[in-house]
Formats: structure tokens, C-alpha cells, sequence
């Protein structure tokens, strides 16, 4: 296995199948991850209260939905939610543990690394001083929304997609990267793209993603709903890799930025065709986190700061221009 030094961190190559990364997330994993566990409401880990309940506060924009991507303007000011989070000493951040370059854990060292993690730390460097105050939780996909609205996380920063139906559901920063639904399958497939070359072909997906409600609405013939005898929907995307790997689906279609990461561990597999949706990921909290919100939003602000020498450049060189090459810089900020 070889290592590229990128700073202070490294970059490892050769997984040797995903399958050998996934345990080695699970070997690794270190006191600051804490498992997410969706029980009966009860006590968080910093003595506050949970529940089912989600907050009535609600975007404007939820109703109409004409730019889902507009958020609040970004402020310093601290408020109720951060003088918590401040109180408690450390930000609780539900993340990914595998997706390779946006939050993974590095089997050599066993920390988390990757695009997203680099924002979290800003983030949290931001509210508390110091970029280690924070405590990690691994969150499956279909569980983000779940573990905001429960007062199980503070944020979550795990590639989440800004759309029209999470906005009644979360509140969302500004967009901090643009991706697009792209087909994943392997290089010697007869599958082109998000085509007729899908015609009943086994289609993997994540479970509450936005892959799967794209293949509800157009799905070229694909197989993708679970049935009795077999998945095709997982809780994360790695997953979906591994089905291909054993031969138990013919193709994922996910983000092409996770996308380009699955392909990067395996040479076998390959993105097909374009990108055939726009979409932006955001830092989603909790709906009525307004002082939240807007607080990430600055920090946001300043990670964009500095052109090709932004902290947000840096990250991108550091995780994704290997695999996602000629991207200029972050989407410019939208608000409302």
C-alpha cells in the first residue's frame, strides 16, 4: 500500500478491494466516534433533553420551493444553540466513515479524514477555538435527518444534498460543493450511462438518497426496489460497491462525487456517462437553529476566502482533484 503525504495527512492508495478498507474502518475506529443509536427519546450524551418532536420553525421557502439552496445571512453573533454547544465543550458532527476522500478513517492512523472532515474542524474551530472539540458519529444515510431531529447530532456534514423535500425537513448552510447523480458500474459493462443501457440491469442505491428518487421517477427499465430475496437499497453507499464486487448488482447510481471516490479504490469500476443531475451539498442542523445556521454560513464565508489559496482549495487538492479534476473553486453562496 503506498502513501502520499498531502500536508500533514495522508492519502492512502491501494486498498486492495473495498472490502479490506470497510474492516479496516471497523478496526480502527477510535473514542471519538460514538455509534448512532435512534432509540426511545431519552438523554443525550450532554445531559440534554430528546425526543421525536421536530422544531415548528420552518424556511419560507419550503412552501414554494424556488430556490431550496438559499439560506439564512451569515453572522458571527452567538445564540441559543451555540451558547450549548459552547456549554457542552464539543460540537457532535454525524459524518461518514467510508467514503474514501470525504470521510473516511485512515486504516494506518485510525482518524477520520477527508473533504467533509476538513470542514467540520473549521467549523468547530470557529464555535469552540480548537478543531479537535469535536465528537464524531457515524450516521448511514437514511439516517441524517433522523439524528438532527432527535438532538443526536448537532450537524451533520456527510454529503447531504440541499433539496426541496429536506428543507421542510432540516435546515441547511449555504452549498459548499456541487455534484450530480452519475451511474458507477464496471469498466467492461455494456452500461453506458443513465440510459436504456440500464434496461433490466440490477441497480444499487442508498437508502433515503437522492439516487433512488431519481430512479423512481425515470428509471430506463432499471431493477433497483428491494423484493423479498434480494437488497438493492442499503444504508450506505459503500455497501453498494460491495454488491457490485460480489456480482450481486450491475451498476450504483449515487453522487458522482462518492462516485469518483468508489472508483478510485477499485480499478475495475468506472463513472458511464455524464452527470444527469445538479445538485449541492450543505451542513444541515436542526429546523429553528437559525443562530447555527448562520454561524456556519460565515465560517463558510471565510473557508471560501483566498481564491486558488482558500482553505476550501486546499481541501479540494488535498481529497479530490485526483479523482474530480478541473474544479475552480465552491459554488457561490445563495441568500435569502
Amino acid at each position: 500500500m503506498r502513501r502520499r503525504q498531502v500536508g500533514r495527512r495522508s492519502v492512502l492508495r491501494g486498498w486492495g478491494g473495498v472490502t479490506g478498507m470497510a474492516a479496516a474502518c471497523v478496526l480502527t475506529a477510535a473514542a471519538t466516534l460514538v455509534p448512532l443509536s435512534l432509540g426511545a427519546a431519552g438523554p443525550d450524551d450532554r445531559g440534554q433533553p430528546t425526543g421525536q418532536g421536530v422544531a415548528t420553525a420552518s424556511p419560507v421557502e419550503a412552501d414554494t420551493c424556488k430556490d431550496p439552496e438559499a439560506s439564512l445571512q451569515p453572522s458571527s453573533a452567538d445564540g441559543p444553540t451555540i451558547d450549548k454547544i459552547k456549554k457542552a465543550g464539543r460540537l457532535v458532527v454525524g459524518v461518514d466513515q467510508n467514503s474514501y476522500r470525504w470521510g473516511y478513517r485512515d486504516p494506518a492512523s485510525g482518524a477520520l479524514e477527508g473533504f467533509d472532515i476538513d470542514l467540520v474542524r473549521a467549523i468547530a474551530k470557529n464555535i469552540l477555538g480548537d478543531p479537535d472539540k469535536v465528537t464524531y458519529r457515524a450516521i448511514p444515510t437514511n439516517q441524517r435527518i433522523e439524528a438532527l431531529q432527535n438532538d443526536k447530532v448537532d450537524i451533520v456534514v456527510r454529503t447531504m444534498t440541499i433539496n426541496c423535500a429536506r428543507i421542510r425537513q432540516v435546515a441547511f448552510s449555504t452549498a459548499y460543493f456541487q455534484a450530480g447523480q452519475q451511474v458507477l458500474a464496471p469498466k467492461d459493462s455494456t452500461i453506458t450511462g443513465y440510459n436504456d443501457t440500464l434496461r433490466g440491469k440490477r441497480v444499487c442505491t442508498a437508502t433515503g438518497s437522492t439516487a433512488y428518487d431519481a430512479l423512481k421517477q425515470k428509471s430506463f427499465g432499471a431493477i433497483f426496489a428491494d423484493t423479498p430475496t434480494e437488497q438493492r437499497t442499503v444504508p450506505n453507499q459503500l455497501d453498494c460497491l460491495v454488491r457490485i464486487q460480489l456480482g450481486l448488482v450491475d451498476a450504483v447510481v449515487t453522487d458522482n462525487a462518492l462516485a469518483a471516490g468508489q472508483a478510485a479504490q477499485d480499478p475495475a469500476v468506472a463513472l458511464k456517462g455524464e452527470p444527469f443531475t445538479t445538485e449541492y451539498y450543505g451542513v444541515a442542523t436542526k429546523l429553528g437553529n437559525d443562530d447555527l445556521v448562520r454561524r456556519i454560513n460565515q465560517v463558510l464565508v471565510d473557508y471560501r476566502k483566498g481564491g486558488t489559496g482558500s482553505p476550501w482549495m486546499h481541501a479540494y487538492n488535498a481529497w479530490l482533484a485526483a479523482d474530480m479534476k478541473g474544479i475552480s473553486g465552491p459554488p457561490p453562496p445563495k441568500y435569502r
